[in-house]
């Protein structure tokens, strides 16, 4: 029997790797891809174009949050920029989407009830990260005790694989794997090439950096 795992998928680098390493532990994976309204879609075109390569079931959840709250979310609001000594370190930056993971994982709860999937994977990490609240491994700890309350019955469990590796870790895992991540996407901006100021670009760039790739 080929046991079931919902993968949230946003297209970029840490859920891309998280995807080939369900599958690589022989998982059948559904994926789920979100349109919240953020700035551009590029990171989406990504999410199917990785999800068809590895002919995975996959859904686009499409939302928006009218109060926005954030600079992914809010045209009006400047993307902030930082020098990569800084990232995570000024406080939560204007990049963090209020609840966004809670959100997220709401959804893949649903569906790993709706089709029988034991096990939930998200590429989280609390190393090389700009300091969301819901990227530590408190939350995720927190979390999968509610699941076990709300969802008595059925054993169903968050795995945070990506957790506690630095960018670098992350990359070398990847290689291994034969993650193509000529196809994914992490800039914040969405313009026609990444724009390489933003955290997430800094960060995949001192990744590859570091991992002498």
């Amino acid at each position: 029997m080929i046991n079931k795992a919902v993968v949230l998928l946003s297209g970029g680098l840490d859920s891309t790797t998280t995807l080939y390493y369900a599958k690589k532990q022989k998982y059948d994976c559904y994926c789920l891809i979100f349109d919240y309204g953020q700035r551009h879609k590029k990171e989406i075109i990504s999410a199917k174009k990785i999800a068809k390569l590895n002919s995975c079931h996959y859904y686009i959840i499409k939302f928006t949050l009218p109060w926005r709250g954030s600079s992914l979310i809010d045209g009006g609001l400047q993307i902030p920029f930082h020098k990569a000594n800084q990232i995570g370190k000024t406080g939560v930056p204007s990049t963090y989407v209020p609840a966004r993971n809670t959100i997220f994982i709401s959804f893949a709860l649903s569906l790993a009830e709706t089709i029988g999937a034991e096990s939930i994977f998200i590429g989280a990490n609390a190393i090389d990260f700009s300091g969301y609240p819901d990227c530590r491994p408190e939350y995720y700890r927190q979390f999968n005790k509610l699941v076990s309350t709300a969802i008595p019955g059925k054993k169903i469990k968050i795995h945070t694989p990506l957790i506690d590796k630095t960018k670098a870790e992350i990359i070398r895992l990847g290689k291994k794997l034969n993650v193509p991540f000529e196809l994914t996407w992490s800039c914040y901006s969405g313009g026609r090439l990444p724009c390489g100021k933003c955290d997430s670009c800094i960060l995949r760039s001192k990744g590859f950096q570091e991992a002498n790739s």
